[in-house]
């Protein structure tokens, strides 16, 4: 709770003395420095800043005493302030057009997961992601969530996984992959936006994001690829295994050295 709170912009002494008002309202800022274990002097600061902010509300009396805003009323004034703030940043902060595609590159567990966040609630129709089984773990729950809302969802798991994502293709593997180094990622959103990168033992994880046409062209054009084999396999993949070995090796073997 008391990250929840530092969310919304309180210190964390701000939000212990918060949380203690909300359990065990009218009382003294004495008392509220006995709950949380710190001396007065910083408890009545951050009484007084609880205060500046509406978070909590002073009752003048003798000693002084003081009272949590209840939560409903703080959340509600939180909203309206927010979406206040959005349609004021939104109309005077209005992005002008780009005279180039831009290239954005992010690294680290906990700058992808936001930016992987970030593309996926500004989805509005179409997200395709194309992921090795290993890491659906960085995506599930967040296009189970856009899938609620409506967008359409699809997942190109590398290797066979579990979900309960709706549309799902699993991409087989040969037993050479086990080797790979590197486990490809990539997302396409509403066919403008994209995310590349690559997760893997010993490695920092590593995203580029781009709006680059070529770039969101080429990655369609993987999903389209994967799309038609996916159902000539289903339909013909006895046929094709006959003519082309396994896992097409008589169509491969002479572009090795590219591979």
């Amino acid at each position: 709770m008391i990250d929840e709170l530092r969310k919304i912009g309180l210190s964390d002494l701000e939000a212990r003395c918060y949380l203690v008002l909300h359990e065990d309202p009218k009382i003294s800022g004495y008392e509220v420095a006995k709950k949380v274990s710190v001396s007065r002097t910083n408890v009545y600061a951050a009484l007084r800043s609880l205060t500046e902010k509406g978070i909590c509300r002073v009752i003048e009396s003798e000693p002084v005493l003081y009272d949590a805003v209840p939560i409903e009323q703080l959340v509600r004034l939180l909203k309206s302030e927010f979406e206040q703030s959005t349609r004021v940043l939104q109309e005077q902060l209005r992005a002008s057009p780009k005279t180039s595609p831009s290239f954005y590159s992010w690294q680290g567990d906990k700058a992808i997961e936001t930016v992987i966040r970030r593309f996926v609630a500004n989805a509005d129709k179409s997200i395709v992601v194309d992921i090795w089984s290993e890491d659906v773990h960085w995506v599930e729950e967040l296009l189970l969530e856009a899938e609620k809302r409506g967008v359409a969802v699809t997942l190109i798991s590398i290797g066979e996984c579990m979900t309960s994502l709706k549309n799902v293709l699993i991409h087989k593997r040969s037993e050479e992959w086990s080797s790979v180094r590197t486990r490809k990622f990539s997302m396409v959103c509403d066919a403008h936006s994209a995310l590349l990168g690559s997760f893997g033992k010993g490695l920092k994880p590593t995203v580029l994001e781009t709006d680059h046409p070529s770039l969101i062209e080429l990655l369609q054009n993987a999903f389209y690829h994967d799309l038609i084999m996916q159902q000539m396999e289903r339909d013909f993949g006895k046929e094709l295994s006959e003519k082309y070995g396994k896992d097409y090796e008589s169509i491969l073997h002479p572009y090795q050295e590219y591979l």
